[in-house]
């Protein structure tokens, strides 16, 4: 009788298995990258230490000592240097914002307005968007710039294109309504209306998914929108006194006044950005299937309710990743203002840093501000773009 020894393999090497492998890979390349992360810091303060410069941010509660064009909020030079920095800050975002909306409104007429079968229409798109989509923005900056600054007339003879609106090489004045109460009301009655508009597409979405049947949301959050604000208004006294400048002196008294650096830097981003916002949405359109189109004229839609119910919805899975692309840099690209004289962030910075010596520091901010305001447009499109994609079943 035979006795055979069963032999069972032998277990392979932990470097053998690929999960344990990959694991061990992502440690050593974390590790060198905090290595590497320490050693430059060491390496910067050796030297900063070395020169006899302080390092820290100290620096923030001293006196600024300097003063700033346009503020958001009241400065004055006897404010600290933290003061400045968010003076500049705000401004920045400002720009970004306002440029985020009109760029998106020019850019979405103009890549319409090139699939239009007019052909002039369709020429004077293609005219603007292979023009300005082909000049550095830096020299259209430096050409709105010159064309407000140095072709403008003195407030004296300021140009009137409209009542009460004057522009001069001292910037825009135009009227604003007086300050009222009633307003903070009109805003937060506007952001329930924003609200409520919001909930009642989801629900009609809901219902159209299970019924069929369609509501009009369109007028519906429309009504809410504008009606709320509109009754708000009407009920407190319809308090509309406005604000009208006027010539005193040299320049413009009331009213509110857009400087020349700030209007010439919002339109360059504005009409650059928009150059490429309007190709993204025609490549959108042009990706939806034509049969959609023919299936929406069957059916006996006109054109503009084909474009907005059945294109323009299916065209912003195609349209939404790269307009996120073109929106983080409008906001990267507005730091040139500084070679226009405008006080954003890196002008404010740049100033600091040479008064203060402190160069590490204020470039880290300027860095770790832009690091999170393009991390949070990401993170806010990423969250519209899959309320937009398609659900699989």
């Amino acid at each position: 009788m035979t006795t055979e020894i069963i032999r069972h393999p032998a277990r392979p090497s932990p470097w053998r298995n690929p999960a344990i492998r990959g694991i061990a890979f992502q440690v050593l390349f974390v590790a060198a990258v905090v290595a590497l992360g320490a050693f430059l810091v060491h390496n910067t303060l050796i030297n900063l230490r070395r020169q006899n410069i302080a390092s820290g941010f100290g620096f923030l509660d001293r006196e600024a000592a300097f003063g700033i064009g346009e503020s958001l909020i009241p400065y004055s030079p006897a404010d600290t240097y933290a003061r400045a920095f968010l003076v500049g800050l705000l401004n920045t975002l400002y720009v970004a914002a306002l440029g985020i909306v009109l760029a998106t409104i020019l850019g979405t007429v103009m890549g319409i307005a090139r699939l239009s079968r007019n052909w002039l229409i369709s020429k004077l798109a293609q005219v603007y968007v292979e023009t300005f989509r082909n000049i550095p923005l830096l020299l259209q900056l430096f050409f709105w710039w010159g064309l407000l600054r140095e072709t403008a007339p003195a407030p004296r003879q300021a140009w009137q294109p409209l009542p009460d609106v004057f522009v001069s090489n001292r910037g825009i004045a135009f009227p604003v309504p007086a300050p009222d109460p009633a307003y903070g009301w009109m805003v937060l009655a506007f952001c329930v209306g924003l609200v409520g508009a919001i909930g009642i597409f989801r629900w009609a979405r809901q219902r159209q998914t299970r019924t069929g049947e369609q509501f009009p949301t369109g007028w519906v959050g429309l009504g809410l929108i504008l009606g709320l604000p509109l009754a708000v208004f009407f009920v407190s006294g319809a308090p509309l006194t406005l604000d009208r400048p006027e010539l005193k002196g040299f320049n413009f008294a009331g009213g509110h006044a857009v400087s020349p650096e700030f209007a010439a830097l919002l339109l360059g981003l504005v009409i650059y950005t928009g150059t490429f916002i309007a190709e993204i949405v025609r490549a959108g359109i042009l990706a939806v299937s034509w049969g959609q189109s023919e299936a929406a004229m069957a059916l006996g839609l006109k054109p503009g309710h084909r474009m907005r119910l059945i294109v323009l919805p299916q065209a912003l899975r195609v349209i939404v990743p790269p307009m996120t692309s073109q929106y983080l840099s409008l906001t990267k690209n507005s730091s040139l203002a500084v070679a226009i004289g405008y006080p954003d962030l890196v002008s404010v910075a740049n100033t600091t840093i040479n008064q203060t010596g402190q160069a590490v520091e204020g470039i880290a901010m300027i860095m770790a501000v832009y690091l999170t305001i393009s991390l949070i447009i990401s993170a806010l499109m990423n969250l519209y773009n899959r309320s937009v994609a398609l659900v699989e079943r």
